[in-house]
């Protein structure tokens, strides 16, 4: 064997392996609410999670945050959000669902009722599952509100277990992001936890001449917390998409 042959063969391994290795690209779906949403210049400081998420990943992932401020699981169907969502989506496509902050609100016109807000869950999820992407449950991320003592409300209890119930139910992985997220506001404590938060003293920044106390809305350090404990739960759950992770 020559040593031209022998240079050939090589080459076609070290090309197969290359080819075997090489990740085809797929699409992150990011579908919400206001603490996920990309938001307007006139917004700023205030950061949706899913806006320093997308700095998380290879050129492999495209993040496609299609969170919208006010919806619920129902008005993000009902409006018309879901539909190019489903539409464009492909097969290996991740689907992260966030819903519970304007389900849970009864005064809102978002509201879902409990068993409305599990079917739509379910929807969710089957129709992810028939286009053979991967859906992600995640339970609605935790507000600041401390009670005098200084201890931390649980304001999602009844549509966190909801959550929690349609993942086992549909055995689909689960994120806890409002346990995760409680716990760092814990750690932050009443006062620290702020420094999360678009809280914001009169005449700090001229999109809020005013000021603003907001215990619902990141600010960008608060968003980059939260962003990174999706991530740490995508670490967890040893999802193939914790492969195309880089380090930031």
């Amino acid at each position: 064997m020559n040593l031209k042959l022998l240079y050939l063969i090589a080459l076609f391994f070290l090309c197969s392996a290359f080819s075997l290795n090489r990740q085809e690209k797929i699409t992150v779906w990011l579908i919400g609410d206001s603490t996920i949403s990309i938001k307007e210049p006139k917004n700023y400081p205030e950061t949706g999670w899913g806006m320093p998420f997308v700095n998380f990943f290879d050129s492999t992932v495209f993040i496609n945050n299609c969170a919208r401020n006010g919806r619920s699981s129902r008005t993000f169907i009902a409006e018309g959000l879901w539909k190019p969502v489903l539409a464009n989506m492909k097969a290996g496509d991740y689907v992260l669902i966030q819903f519970g902050h304007n389900d849970e609100v009864k005064t809102k016109g978002s509201y879902s009722t409990e068993v409305q807000f599990m079917d739509n869950l379910r929807q969710y999820i089957r129709e992810s599952k028939a286009k053979n992407a991967f859906p992600l449950l995640l339970t609605p991320v935790a507000r600041r509100n401390f009670d005098l003592t200084g201890k931390l409300v649980d304001t999602h209890a009844v549509y966190s277990v909801l959550v929690r119930n349609v993942a086992a139910e549909l055995h689909v992985p689960l994120i806890d992001l409002d346990t995760d997220s409680q716990a760092l506001l814990l750690q932050f404590g009443p006062e620290s936890s702020k420094y999360l938060f678009n809280h914001l003293a009169p005449g700090e920044h001229p999109n809020y001449p005013a000021g603003k106390e907001d215990n619902t809305h990141f600010n960008e350090f608060g968003a980059r917390r939260m962003a990174e404990l999706v991530l740490a739960g995508i670490r967890r759950l040893h999802l193939d998409l914790e492969n195309r992770i880089v380090s930031k």
